[in-house]
């Protein structure tokens, strides 16, 4: 529960507790859970990432903190401020991280650790665990007199991290306390301790709650968007490694055979300056049955995932990608690119399809628009499948295992701060 001296405690405010989780996972998992958190009621947790939106980790964040706060885990959320020019080299990164070529100079470097610098003297830093999210904080625990554990949590898809750019990063990663990633896969060549922990979704989230045709069609109207024909959607941030592109072209190539209009919404996340780029490209593509988007509407998305007849995440790397996880508890029809965590969501015609190429995934469109039993038959196995594998009260539960392995070690539960 929140503390009551807080200015939560109004009771016109709640918060989405464990409590809420019951009918979906039952009541020995939540009393389970509860448990475990009554056991780190007087550990102090932050969290540290780049951005308050857009993308998957905020949106993980947004959710988690809440979430642990109701059981009781005082769980604090920090983003680091940086210069454009910052957030230019760390996108960089983020692109090697995933396979791209990067030049590390010794400008990029300086800009990269200057600005971790300036953030390690705005922010004061005494908790009793640190979480730092991504590759834009990882050299703050350089600048901390440290009494509790550092984990540093890394979200992108490490299975073939740009060698040159790991050689730079990894005596940072060598310095915390342990290192999370998304998939066994993505493990690196550290003596840091590994865990892998797969992301999650908050089912009563504004972009995940239950709406009805009169809401979805009310939001849909609003941007303009017709329903006259069959929706094929794809929701993610304008990256290029989403491959928004290839999903025009498997639509276009569908369309020879079958008749739909597609939808490609997304947004401009604070930390991404290539996302503006590539939203304008795209823009280039728009017709009477190519809808591009870039709003940040939760509602938006959640209406358009469940009215869409198809929903599509072409990525060519994914970390994990959670707009595929949303979709899936919707009951949607998903077709995603055989990449990263989306393998591990998806089994290929069991609750949905994978695909690896333009003219796969345009097959597929056009075997779920021709046969709706196929589709409603793979939606209802995807939402069971979330339900069991992906809400957040697993993602939580996790973190408190982990966090709870620390407390021999740095003595969480007796200094602990308040």
């Amino acid at each position: 529960m929140a503390d009551p001296a807080s200015p939560a405690a109004d009771p016109a405010l709640t918060l989405t507790s464990l409590e809420d989780y019951r009918a979906l996972i039952g009541e020995q998992a939540v009393e389970r859970i509860l448990a475990k958190a009554e056991r780190l009621h007087d550990v102090h947790v932050l969290n540290v990432n780049s951005t308050y939106y857009g993308g998957g980790v905020a949106e993980i964040l947004a959710s988690l903190t809440l979430l642990m706060n109701a059981a009781g885990i005082k769980t604090g959320w920090r983003v680091i401020q940086g210069r454009p020019d910052f957030f230019s080299v760390t996108k960089k990164m983020h692109n090697a991280l995933q396979g791209a070529d990067i030049e590390m100079t010794d400008l990029k470097t300086q800009i990269y650790e200057e600005v971790a610098y300036e953030n390690s003297v705005r922010n004061h830093i005494d908790h009793d665990v640190v979480i730092v999210h991504d590759p834009q904080p990882l050299p703050l625990i350089r600048h901390y007199r440290r009494r509790a554990p550092w984990i540093w949590r890394c979200h992108v898809d490490m299975s073939r991290p740009n060698p040159g750019l790991w050689s730079y990063l990894s005596p940072f990663v060598e310095e915390y306390d342990a290192v999370v990633f998304s998939l066994p896969e993505y493990a690196q060549k550290l003596t840091t301790p590994q865990r892998f922990i797969t992301p999650a979704i908050n089912p009563f989230s504004t972009t995940n709650k239950a709406l009805s045709d009169s809401e979805i069609d009310e939001r849909l109207s609003r941007y303009g968007i017709p329903t006259d024909l069959p929706l094929v959607v794809q929701v993610s941030r304008f990256d290029k490694w989403k491959d928004p592109h290839g999903v025009i072209d498997a639509v276009k190539l569908a369309r020879t055979q079958v008749d739909c209009r597609l939808v490609l919404v997304g947004n401009v996340a604070t930390d991404d300056p290539e996302g503006q780029e590539v939203f304008a490209s795209l823009c280039d593509c728009a017709d009477d049955r190519i809808i591009i988007l870039s709003v940040q509407d939760s509602a938006l998305v959640n209406a358009l995932q469940r009215r869409a007849a198809v929903v599509l995440q072409k990525s060519i790397r994914e970390g994990f990608g959670l707009t595929v996880t949303e979709a899936m508890w919707k009951g949607a029809a998903v077709i995603g690119g055989r990449a990263g965590g989306i393998r591990r969501q998806i089994e290929d015609g069991v609750n949905g399809f994978l695909v690896g190429s333009i003219e796969e995934a345009a097959d597929r469109i056009v075997l779920l628009l021709k046969d709706r039993e196929l589709a409603k038959r793979l939606g209802d196995a995807a939402q069971e499948s979330v339900r069991r594998h992906f809400l957040m009260s697993r993602l939580m539960e996790e973190w408190l295992d982990l966090i709870g392995s620390f407390r021999t070690e740095f003595h969480l539960l007796s200094g602990a701060s308040a």
